[in-house]
């Protein structure tokens, strides 16, 4: 349901994710698969794998996804390697050994989804490092690709922390990359890379500051990204941040401008974006048209999105996309007919989903939860809704979230006709005054 962003010049950006060891490799598929062997002999799930490292590590970073990654291969889970061998019950030199082919050089091959969002998310004393130092001199392609890292790094503490959480980190983020293009001193290719960068810092960020509820901060970061691609010739990552614009617009109720700019955005990305990309955007078109009524035209998106999706992706996909999968595209759906007042579709598609949601990713657990709440209260299932809400705002309890917040106040809105049964009852008088 977030969004984040890539696309533009692939020669330049993408050379810090093979020096990151982000590629397949022969070594890398027999190390995931002696993992998932590993994981089974050990009883575990991949979601239950995830959570146990979170705790030991108390890096709230690692996810069943990931864990999936690390068994097809796709990377190599450098920094958690002495977790899993406590978990998983195995030595730490059996697992360096097949993880660096009897111990050849240890610093190659580090991803930047495990070296830097092993550090917590939340840390951010000295945020910028050599980027400062980089401020007035010329700057080459590493440091644009240091910057990409740290914006991955931002879109996975956005997976498990609140934009309350992130605000500050984010918006210096984006001040010091503004910084260096008008400071530093670079070639046009360099900086074509970093205007791509900070787009995808602005999308990010944009995200960022409507969680946190700064509305306005998250337009004028979402124009200029959208200023920044332009300028780089970046259209997937033009339509990205015209998507999430239209996205924030129609969410802070101007929902005609919303449904205008996520139609733009399909037309900003043209007939080359990425399936992934063009899913995501047909998905929040969707929703602008179910927020207007508009029952046709938003099951259409829907399947619009649905076809692009299952056109398949490519290796060279924009990062930001990495989220984009077909149960978030079902999270969509079911939320769509929660909109069109349609609980008996919602219902099943919200149920099966978050039966193996990533329960790591707390507000989104807790934002789609709501969406059930609301579909049981409109299927006249109250005491099903009351149970639904009050898992949902115990997990958003003191969350800095907007987001939250603002689903808390409609779905107890929503009950407050069933408030004659003891279960809506003391929901509405134990959180009712906070989200009045």
């Amino acid at each position: 349901m977030k969004g984040s962003p890539r696309g533009g010049h692939r020669g330049d950006r993408w050379a810090f994710c093979e020096k990151g060891g982000s590629m397949r490799s022969g070594n890398s598929e027999e190390f995931g698969a002696y993992l998932a062997h590993l994981r089974r002999e050990a009883g575990k799930s991949q979601r239950r794998l995830a959570e146990i490292l979170c705790e030991l590590s108390g890096c709230p970073t690692v996810t069943r996804h990931e864990i999936s990654r690390y068994e097809r291969g796709e990377r190599t889970p450098r920094f958690w390697l002495p977790y899993l061998a406590e978990v998983l019950g195995v030595s730490l030199d059996e697992l360096e050994r097949r993880a660096y082919l009897g111990g050849s050089d240890r610093s190659a091959g580090r991803h930047p989804d495990t070296e830097i969002a092993a550090e917590s998310a939340a840390q951010d004393d000295t945020p910028f490092g050599r980027f400062r130092d980089a401020a007035g001199r010329r700057i080459g392609r590493d440091t644009v690709a240091d910057l990409f890292t740290r914006i991955h790094r931002l879109r996975l503490a956005d997976d498990v922390l609140a934009g309350g959480d992130l605000i500050g980190l984010a918006m210096r983020e984006l001040d010091m990359a503004l910084t260096l293009h008008r400071e530093a001193g670079f070639t046009e290719k360099v900086g074509q890379s970093l205007l791509s960068a900070i787009g995808e810092l602005a999308q990010i960020t944009g995200w960022i500051a409507s969680d946190a509820g700064r509305d306005q901060h998250a337009q004028e970061v979402y124009r200029l990204g959208i200023s920044a691609a332009r300028e780089a010739g970046d259209r997937a990552l033009a339509a990205n941040l015209v998507g999430s614009l239209a996205y924030h617009e129609t969410n802070a109720g101007s929902r005609e401008t919303g449904t205008v700019l996520a139609s733009a955005a399909l037309g900003e990305a043209g007939d080359d974006a990425p399936p992934r990309a063009k899913a995501l955007f047909w998905d929040r078109l969707a929703w602008t048209y179910a927020k207007t009524d508009q029952t046709s035209s938003a099951i259409r998106a829907l399947g619009e999105a649905s076809e692009a999706l299952a056109r398949g992706g490519s290796e060279d996909e924009p990062a930001y996309l990495y989220w984009v999968d077909e149960s978030e595209l079902r999270i969509m759906e079911a939320r769509v007919y929660v909109e069109l007042r349609r609980p008996l579709r919602a219902v099943p598609i919200l149920t099966e989903v978050l039966g193996r949601y990533d329960s790591t990713h707390t507000r989104e657990l807790a934002l789609y939860l709501s969406w059930l709440a609301v579909a049981l209260a409109d299927a006249n299932e109250p005491e099903e809704a009351a149970h639904t809400t009050r898992r949902m705002l115990e997990l958003s309890a003191n969350m800095p979230s907007e987001r939250t917040a603002r689903r808390s106040h409609t779905v107890l809105t929503c009950l407050r006709p069933f408030r004659e049964l003891p279960e809506i009852r003391d929901l509405v008088e134990e959180y009712g005054s906070r989200y009045s």
